[in-house]
């Protein structure tokens, strides 16, 4: 599996016969649109057969077309710009019902997600959680409500979390700069990557903190230094990423977590519903 589709072409250009050539160039120079073209629109697209498109798939060392596509499909979500994104979103639901397509495609991703992760990654890093010292969540821009919803759970059960602020990099740094072997750092992110939680990971990793990385995928630039590696589907819906995958991963992680230390989740919440009831925390007028 090629690391960069669009760098292996560049650097293979001219090795390519004419028609491959044709073909390079067009999805060079619209790699936003032919990465949702199939086959034989992408051949009508560049003016060659469709029959060149798929061989040149296989050359490239794919299976075949489909295979190829996906790995454009993965690269080019963290290039896009915003503009970008709903005009191949608008052309890929066109005039169906955008509700109906939605949340088809989000239960097809929370399938996708749960055949494809690595439960072993799963198991450990919720033992890691349990074991840490300090647990230190991070998430920015979308990925914040991510981490925002895990802080706001985990807090449920442990007194030891610190929810790193990411407003600036030196105001992130002044959070985490303590960091050690002892503690863990749950790190969330989805294209566009920020470079902010890469700097992040990449200290963590120098500090010998235990790394948790939920995230779309290997290519991902927070993925290589994860101890720990939760790849959650999350394809386009307009200029946003659907979340309904990785916010799935994070209840499991919430659950498995609460189920390794029942005494003392049932003692904090028990300690918690006297505080919300004495300070009128929730409505409870009745109905």
């Amino acid at each position: 599996m090629k690391k960069d589709l669009l760098s292996e072409i560049e650097v293979g250009m001219n090795g390519f016969s004419k028609a491959q050539k044709t073909l390079a160039s067009y999805i060079l120079g619209h790699y936003d649109r032919a990465a949702y073209l199939t086959a034989s629109k992408l051949g009508q697209a560049a003016g060659i057969s469709e029959s060149t498109v798929v061989r040149f798939a296989t050359e490239l060392g794919y299976e075949g077309y489909p295979e190829m596509q996906k790995e454009l499909q993965k690269i080019i979500r963290s290039r896009l710009t915003s503009v970008q994104r709903v005009e191949i979103t608008d052309a890929l639901i066109g005039e169906g019902d955008v509700l109906d397509r939605v949340l088809n495609s989000d239960a097809d991703k929370i399938i996708n997600t749960l055949a494809e992760i690595d439960k072993k990654a799963f198991a450990a890093a919720v033992d890691k959680i349990v074991s840490a010292k300090r647990i230190f969540i991070i998430g920015v821009r979308s990925s914040s409500a991510l981490a925002g919803f895990l802080n706001f759970n985990l807090r449920m059960i442990f007194d030891n979390i610190s929810f790193v602020q990411t407003t600036s990099g030196s105001e992130m740094f002044e959070q985490i700069m303590s960091m050690s072997s002892d503690d863990v750092l749950i790190a969330i992110s989805f294209p566009r990557y920020s470079s902010r939680i890469i700097n992040a990971v990449e200290y963590a990793n120098a500090a010998g903190a235990d790394v948790i990385s939920i995230t779309d995928g290997i290519q991902s630039p927070i993925a290589p230094l994860a101890d720990q590696l939760l790849i959650a589907r999350s394809d386009m819906v307009s200029y946003i990423d659907s979340l309904v995958a990785p916010l799935s991963i994070i209840n499991a992680i919430i659950v498995a977590v609460a189920r390794k230390k029942p005494d003392e989740v049932k003692s904090r919440l028990e300690k918690l519903e006297t505080i919300w009831d004495a300070y009128d925390v929730y409505d409870k007028k009745k109905a």
